[in-house]
């Protein structure tokens, strides 16, 4: 019964921990896919890799989120629960080319 009881109050958190998880590619200095959708209201973990050799930095000021991408490496960015819209974000040391945006809906 105690068993029982302790395996009730850790289903929940095992629950809330689990978060949808989005790749998110750079190469060439471009986000790929420029144009991610995920559901609103859910907390969501964003895995960018970065396939260039040089650094790039995951910014947007609608996510409130800046992150250094470095070479050949990849990076966790937890975002969310959005409501539902249009989030832009840019690659900060190739703004030209390095843009995207995360669609909740």
């Amino acid at each position: 019964m105690k068993l029982l009881l302790l395996l009730s109050f850790l289903l929940p958190i095992g629950v809330l921990a689990a978060d949808t998880e989005y790749l998110l590619i750079i190469k060439d200095h471009r986000f790929q896919p420029a144009e991610l959708t995920v559901p609103a209201g859910k907390k969501i973990k964003l895995i960018v890799a970065n396939r260039d050799a040089t650094p790039e930095e995951f910014e947007s000021h609608a996510l409130n989120r800046e992150k250094v991408v470095p070479g050949k490496a990849t990076v966790t960015i937890f975002i969310g629960p959005l409501s539902p819209g249009r989030y832009p974000f840019v690659g900060e040391f190739n703004e030209k080319t390095a843009q995207g945006t995360i669609i909740a809906q």
